[in-house]
């Protein structure tokens, strides 16, 4: 005769518990790859706005560069008063 064993609770809680901590686990890993997308985003963000502010001011001290150039004579001496 073959008898049936009833459901054991402690059995249903842990599947509960397993179910559970599953789902945690899935919605951890979306919300992670969701944050990396995000950073990534920002990260890019970051990167092109950093270049456009080392291409001014590359630009602003060349221009500095070239202006002192043209207002100063190049390599001439100080001009001394006479006494």
């Amino acid at each position: 005769m073959l008898f049936l064993t009833p459901p054991c609770p402690l059995t249903a809680a842990s599947l509960l518990g397993l179910k559970a901590t599953v789902l945690l686990l899935i919605t951890l890993l979306i919300k992670a790859r969701i944050q990396i997308k995000l950073a990534s985003a920002l990260g890019l963000f970051l990167l092109a706005l950093q270049t456009l502010l080392f291409l001014a001011a590359a630009g602003a001290v060349g221009l500095a560069g070239l202006g002192a150039l043209l207002t100063k004579p190049y390599g001439g001496a100080a001009r001394t008063a006479d006494l």
